[in-house]
């Protein structure tokens, strides 16, 4: 449910993209994401900073999109955000004793300091390259196929990186014991 409630804004973009054009679909990507931080502060009493981030600069850029009638501005909101992202999570890394991904996280894994560090320069990697992804695909091939990118691209991607981080887990992640079993006489 998270899931999809994270991807609302996105999907609702994609759907009126392809029934219509980028400007509708943005109008639709600004109306769905204030619907969709609404729906969290109701429902949760709080909203993720990622979700206000999301926001400003959909509003932002989807803004100057509109105004301006040129989806330049819209598609570089995907590159910003991971990049600020990326950029969080390093200078996390650098000014803070537990760096991002270690606060968010530490309460429900136990990993050495070294695991940690790596997984969070992952994260610094993943979230700038990204970004660079976005860029390339903006520029280089049709609007149509960015829109499928930013949907099902970064999906993928994230996914993929997701599995991968399981897999580089899976080695300091211990089983937890078998219970004990009662024997019946």
């Amino acid at each position: 449910m998270k899931m999809l409630v994270d991807l609302f804004p996105v999907i609702l973009f994609f759907v009126a993209y392809k029934l219509t054009d980028i400007y509708v679909a943005t109008q639709v990507a600004i109306g769905a994401a204030v619907l969709q931080v609404a729906y969290l502060k109701l429902r949760r009493g709080r909203v993720e900073p990622m979700h206000w981030i999301t926001l400003g600069f959909l509003v932002v850029l989807g803004g100057l999109t509109l105004f301006l009638h040129d989806p330049t501005f819209l598609k570089w909101k995907p590159t910003i955000v991971n990049w600020l992202l990326g950029a969080g999570f390093l200078l996390s890394s650098i000014f803070m004793k537990r760096d991002l991904l270690r606060r968010m996280m530490d309460q429900s894994l136990t990993l050495p300091d070294a695991v940690w560090r790596n997984l969070n320069i992952a994260w610094v990697v993943f979230f700038f390259a990204s970004g660079a992804i976005n860029l390339f695909v903006a520029y280089n091939f049709s609007e149509d196929t960015w829109v499928n990118f930013k949907l099902f691209g970064f999906l993928g991607l994230t996914l993929l990186f997701m599995i991968a981080q399981g897999f580089y887990l899976a080695k300091y992640l211990q089983a937890e014991p078998d219970s004990p079993q009662t024997q019946e006489d």
